[in-house]
């Protein structure tokens, strides 16, 4: 008989989530319509991973987040320092992120076969929001949108949505959450608004609306993220969470992927982010499969404290250049964590009621 650990969860009833969770199922996705967003360093990522596979992404949706490979091409002492100053907050002007090198990197990386053709990028639609209590410098933010005019991206196809007065958070609508202006755990704050909405609606368009008065009356799969992490650097938790509308059951549902911030998963926050963000209750009426991976914090090696997603290079052994041309690098298809997310997507678009064993996607030439 499972174990089961009781998780409240912010819309809807009690969620049950087994303390030895059962395998991601395979529910016929869509995965034409895949999209993925995250919050600051989880946007990092997520522009990461939609510049490495560009292919598979139609979408994405950044909070307080700058370009690809920020970490490289700019004044500072190494990958992680410049992680902690260009990519978030520079202090000096010579140290802030340029879209121009960013382009530059993608190109050169895409030529080397490292990631997908820069092609891919400019067709990807784009929510960008800036972090009101400027953590993360608009400098930074707006490298993302000129990365992207860079990319060939429409005018048309980006929203660059400038006031947010929140801080580094999800914005809500729920009188339980947080005041808006604070940035403190778990980093959902009420605003009078639905970030997620916003951010959903931009990339799927108008859909139904909203029903249950924004309740989500899908289900929460907690599953074992540990059957797509293939290295002991990756930095993720052994359990992951899905939210599958009732609808998807039977009907081919679009993917979107959400990407936390750090000190923001669920071994921090328990289920206050997957369950209460926001982007379940659209993902009922627009038919979508909510995918949240999990990074966690790591003592030691992986140097990773704060349970951050990897945008300088802590999973993989060689974290500078020159790359080590046997293994891919962190911003490369088949780095362990970007590779990890694209098996779940994978195993979510397999044929239902199969448990088909998932390549690892694209190997390092």
């Amino acid at each position: 008989m499972k174990r089961y650990v009781l998780t409240v969860m912010l819309f809807g009833a009690c969620h049950l989530a087994p303390a030895d969770p059962g395998p991601l199922p395979a529910l016929g996705a869509d995965l034409t319509r895949t999209t993925v967003s995250g919050i600051s360093l989880g946007g990092l990522m997520a522009v990461q991973l939609a510049t490495a596979y560009s292919a598979r992404f139609v979408g994405i949706g950044v909070i307080a987040a700058g370009s690809d490979y920020c970490t490289d091409g700019y004044p500072a002492l190494s990958l992680f320092a410049n992680a902690t100053n260009a990519c978030v907050s520079p202090s000096i002007a010579m140290q802030r992120p340029d879209a121009g090198i960013a382009w530059i990197n993608a190109n050169l990386f895409a030529e080397e076969e490292l990631i997908d053709t820069v092609d891919n990028v400019g067709k990807q639609a784009l929510y960008a929001s800036d972090g009101g209590d400027r953590t993360v410098k608009n400098t930074v933010v707006d490298t993302l949108l000129r990365y992207y005019l860079a990319a060939g991206a429409a005018a048309k196809r980006i929203k660059y949505d400038t006031s947010n007065a929140a801080g580094i958070v999800s914005i809500s609508n729920n009188a339980v959450d947080l005041p808006c202006a604070l940035t403190k755990a778990p980093f959902i704050n009420n605003c009078g608004a639905v970030q997620a909405d916003a951010l959903l609606h931009h990339l799927y368009g108008d859909g139904r609306r909203p029903s249950n008065g924004g309740v989500a009356a899908g289900r929460i799969i907690a599953f074992a993220q540990r059957d797509f992490v293939d290295s002991p650097l990756a930095s993720m938790g052994s359990v992951a969470y899905a939210y599958v509308p009732n609808a998807c059951q039977t009907e081919a549902c679009a993917v979107h992927v959400v990407l936390h911030d750090c000190l923001q998963g669920a071994s921090a926050t328990g289920a206050h982010f997957y369950a209460g963000a926001g982007y379940n209750a659209f993902a009922d009426t627009h038919q979508l499969i909510i995918l949240y991976p999990q990074a966690v914090a790591s003592r030691g090696v992986p140097v990773n404290p704060l349970g951050c997603w990897d945008f300088w290079g802590y999973s993989v052994k060689q974290n500078a250049p020159p790359y080590n041309a046997a293994l891919p690098p962190f911003f490369a298809k088949g780095a362990p964590q970007m590779a990890a997310i694209v098996r779940m997507i994978e195993r979510l678009g397999a044929p239902r009621g199969t448990l088909a064993t998932i390549p690892s996607p694209a190997p390092h030439p």
